[in-house]
């Protein structure tokens, strides 16, 4: 059928904004966009960034409205004990990440492109002695905390909402004038608002080939940019609204460097939309909502409910976790179960290997023949093989060299994998199945790492130390996680920014 153009929506669209400028509401503002070509356009008439979007219109009961309300209202005092502590343990995964992940080889790539392209220096690249400009940081900060899959997961979701909403208030922090208080509410927010998107949009965004992180993750960057900034709450809007238009990001990509690329451009874009809104653009109010706007485009079940539900009340960050390995989350129960039979089996007497776990496993990673160490962070095959032939798991077990073994490739093309009902994301089985016809066993409920079988704080700093040893840039590491687990007492988060290049 061919697609018709909903004339009628736009219509009454064209009819309300009338109605405001008729009534008040807007006024219109010149722009020029150069000497030669001004370009009017419309915006808000209340506030002092006079951005195009009423938030009146939106009205109270929208969950745009009350979703930015609650951003931009919600003070260190409103935020529980043990939500605060959380947010935490989500920084010091992100930063650990970011200290390890900048010196992969795509990340090297990524920032020789961008250097040239920074303006002025603004921003440090964790682990690094280079300054950018916010922009620039805020994408190598963020594609670095991703870029090892070793980062937080939102397992309703499978979003990684941390090194999207940490990089550009980070950046940010470093004009001064921003405490550890203010830094940790932000992104307490900024990571509840990303869940709760994914939620909104689930499952059909992530089944559509939507990658959640960064299409979810641009809109809260968004908004907590503004939170730093500042902005009214019309501006705030605008600044979510104009995300949502950056809004990218494909599951295609998994298992490839555009994968951070995407996350990157999420947090260096929310950044921009949100100081575009602060210097006096603006967006559509329903630009989230709309018939038109980022929830009905992004999936064909999306629902505003899960924006505003028990707000403030119930937070998902509490369904947030930090992953134990260093690949796509699936993968977690499946590591753990083979780590079990790693000493009581060796290859030669393997026959074959029976995966089982839940259909999100099978659909991401049942993937055999992989090439690089980047593919074999979403593969059952290489996980299984290199955790029984190895014992241990970690950054350097999913290298090229780790795939190219021959051990290695041999016993990869002894697993098989299956999906089945009643096992949840964070279990799995393992059969092992033996050439004198005996059979191994192992079973899992909970990965390591999972919201139920959470890393434990000593867990959490071995493993930011482990990282922080992948960067050989003379950084200090053990007195910058000291300072991370004290931000509640900085007045300044330059403490932190400061410990975060090499001396």
């Amino acid at each position: 059928m061919r697609y018709q153009p909903d004339f009628c929506h736009f219509r009454e669209r064209t009819d309300r904004t009338q109605r405001l400028i008729r009534d008040g509401a807007y006024r219109k503002t010149v722009l020029f966009a150069s000497r030669s070509l001004p370009q009017i356009v419309l915006a808000y008439g209340s506030g002092s960034s006079g951005a195009m979007n009423a938030s009146d219109d939106a009205g109270d009961d929208s969950a745009t409205f009350r979703v930015a309300r609650f951003v931009r209202e919600t003070q260190w005092d409103d935020l529980p004990p043990h939500i605060r502590a959380l947010g935490i343990r989500c920084l010091i995964n992100a930063v650990g990440n970011s200290l390890g992940g900048v010196q992969d080889f795509a990340i090297q790539r990524l920032l020789s492109t961008l250097r040239p392209l920074s303006g002025p220096p603004q921003a440090v690249v964790i682990g690094r002695h280079e300054v950018l400009d916010r922009a620039s940081a805020s994408f190598i900060n963020a594609a670095s905390a991703n870029v090892l899959d070793f980062d937080d997961t939102h397992f309703p979701t499978v979003i990684h909402p941390t090194a999207v909403v940490f990089a550009p208030l980070l950046a940010l922090s470093q004009q001064g004038g921003v405490s550890g208080r203010d830094f940790l509410t932000a992104l307490v927010l900024g990571i509840e608002l990303a869940c709760r998107l994914g939620l909104a949009v689930s499952p059909g965004h992530y089944r559509r080939g939507a990658h959640v992180t960064a299409t979810c993750g641009i809109i809260a960057a968004a908004a907590v940019s503004g939170r730093i900034l500042r902005l009214d709450l019309p501006s705030l809007i605008s600044a979510m609204g104009i995300a949502a238009s950056r809004a990218g990001g494909l599951v295609e990509n998994l298992g490839s460097a555009a994968k951070s690329v995407s996350v990157g451009a999420a947090a260096r874009d929310g950044l921009l939309s949100a100081t575009f809104a602060g210097s006096g653009l603006g967006a559509a109010p329903d630009a989230i909502e709309g018939p038109g706007g980022f929830l009905a485009v992004a999936s064909k079940d999306a629902h505003p409910a899960p924006l505003v539900d028990n707000l403030g009340h119930r937070w998902e960050i509490e369904n947030n976790a930090l992953k134990a390995y260093p690949c796509g989350v699936v993968l977690g129960p499946v590591i753990d179960a083979a780590l079990q039979l790693s000493s009581k089996v060796d290859e030669g007497r393997i026959a074959r290997i029976v995966v089982t776990g839940h259909p999100l496993l099978i659909e991401r990673a049942n993937r055999a023949d992989v090439l690089l160490g980047r593919e074999a962070k979403l593969s059952i095959q290489h996980s299984v093989a290199c955790a029984l032939l190895t014992g241990r798991m970690g950054v350097e077990e999913f290298s090229d060299a780790a795939v190219s073994r021959p051990d290695v490739r041999r016993l990869r093309q002894k697993v098989t994998a299956m999906a089945a009902p009643g096992i949840d994301l964070d279990g799995a089985r393992i059969e092992v199945h033996l050439t004198d016809g005996g059979v191994l066993m192992a079973n899992v409920e909970h990965a390591r790492g999972s919201p139920a079988s959470p890393l434990d704080n000593a867990a959490l700093n071995e493993k930011f130390i482990a990282l922080a040893r992948l960067n050989r840039g003379g950084l200090k590491a053990d007195r910058l996680l000291q300072t991370l687990w004290q931000i509640e007492s900085l007045q300044d988060m330059r403490a932190i920014t400061r410990l975060c290049s090499p001396e």
